[in-house]
């Protein structure tokens, strides 16, 4: 019978028995293996491609590292990555992302004692990752505060007006001073991690809906909206931005995710911002796993989402080639090239977990297309892994029921590097 927790197979035909039994463990026997509160892995298969359905880590929202509490859109949970680095790496193992976004399997990998690697078009996710592998004190956080003048003049542009749409004026004169003294440092080369972290917890607050945040309430779940949507919702609630004591929240954040501690020892990170089909800084054969989730076609505008954070970084967004796909076809173009440059990094027999999720309410499977996208390179499917979730990835924020709409489970592509005999699970 099947369990009504658990998604539609899509097509996907009951498998009638696990492996034969007495042969060595692989990569699939663990998942047919893996039980969660008693409820065993379904298996079914579809065009040869296996697949296996259960809860394979915790839907709880506050079991990882405080340090990955930073806000960013369509991020997948730590306990993601961490199945995966727990199970196919030792310490000391490079663990790497191209779609880093705000680096959470970089970081899940230092952690873990491994070595973080990770990429991303955006130079923003560098700076939102950065800081975040070797924090410095909160005492030292307060410190540099203090030193920093408490505000500076606005040049007054066209972008100006926008700005005053979520910011109130006491606000905006201390965002500016912070702001001209990471632009300045940076280009001088006298930015240093305390200067690093204060700019990664104001990227992080700038918007939000709550009065952690910098600005006025506005779109939840903490994505910056254009101003003219702004402007909207500020009439609808009948608000106007309200003066917040800027210092006082940077000290506020940092004490939370500096809570659970700082990563523990791990080997130097490699960061980059690279499209993720040539990231040639990573160097061949160097990975020993990738965990990883692209753009889900033109679900998510990036570009509008992190507009604020790069006019705060001194990032030119439109310099910045942000992917967004509208067809299928498209999108499968897009993820081939990039799996020939991931394949280039792995080293033979290292896995790759390509996450992707449910688009166009469930009509298109990306999993199908990240498996054709595969062809013809070194890397051979071992199969899909469904994670079963009891709610949606969608904040509960928008009204939409459980399983409802949104992205209701992590569907993840594994593949292996073909050069040679699969390595085993640790």
């Amino acid at each position: 019978m099947k369990d009504a927790a658990l998604p539609a197979d899509h097509g996907f035909q009951p498998v009638a028995e696990p492996p034969a039994a007495g042969r060595p463990l692989n990569f699939a026997d663990k998942l047919v293996a893996f039980s969660h509160r008693g409820r065993a892995t379904r298996i079914a298969e579809r065009n040869g491609i296996p697949c296996f359905t259960n809860e394979f880590w915790t839907s709880g929202q506050r079991k990882a590292s405080r340090l990955h509490e930073v806000s960013y859109r369509a991020c997948f949970k730590p306990q993601l990555p961490a199945f995966f680095i727990e199970r196919l790496t030792r310490p000391g193992d490079a663990v790497y992302d191209p779609f880093m976004g705000r680096g959470t399997t970089p970081l899940q990998a230092a952690l873990m004692g491994r070595r973080p690697v990770g990429s991303d078009i955006n130079p923003l996710s560098a700076m939102l990752l950065s800081p975040r592998l070797a924090p410095p004190s909160l005492e030292e956080i307060a410190a540099r505060l203090a030193d920093i003048p408490p505000s500076a003049a606005l040049p007054e542009e066209p972008l100006l007006g926008d700005l005053r749409v979520f910011f109130h004026e006491s606000v905006l004169a201390r965002l500016a001073a912070l702001r001209a003294r990471f632009i300045d440092r940076e280009r001088s080369g006298a930015l240093d991690p305390v200067d690093e972290w204060l700019r990664m917890v104001c990227l992080n607050r700038l918007t939000g809906h709550s009065p952690g945040f910098f600005s006025v309430y506005t779109m939840p779940p903490n994505q910056a909206v254009g101003a003219d949507r702004q402007r909207r919702i500020n009439a609808r609630r009948g608000q106007t931005p309200p003066p917040r004591d800027v210092d006082a929240l940077i000290l506020r954040k940092s004490r939370s995710l500096l809570s659970t501690g700082a990563p523990p020892p791990h080997p130097p990170a490699l960061l980059g911002a690279a499209p993720a089909d040539n990231a040639a800084f990573v160097p061949d054969g160097s990975a020993d796993l990738v965990v990883t989730s692209p753009p889900f076609l033109d679900v998510v505008d990036y570009r509008t989402d992190n507009w604020l954070r790069c006019w705060f970084a001194g990032i030119d967004q439109d310099a910045v080639p942000i992917a967004a796909h509208r067809t299928p076809e498209a999108w499968r173009a897009f993820v081939h090239a990039s799996l020939r440059d991931i394949a280039r990094t792995l080293r033979p027999g290292g896995f790759l977990a390509f996450e992707v999720g449910e688009v166009r309410g469930g009509r298109v499977l990306l999993e199908d297309h990240v498996v054709a996208a595969a062809g013809g390179l070194p890397l051979a499917v071992e199969g899909v892994m469904v994670n079963a979730q009891k709610f949606t990835k969608t904040a509960n924020c928008w009204g939409v029921a459980n399983n409802r709409k949104g992205t209701n489970t992590n569907r993840i592509v594994l593949m292996r590097k073909t050069d040679q005999a699969a390595t085993a699970w640790h």
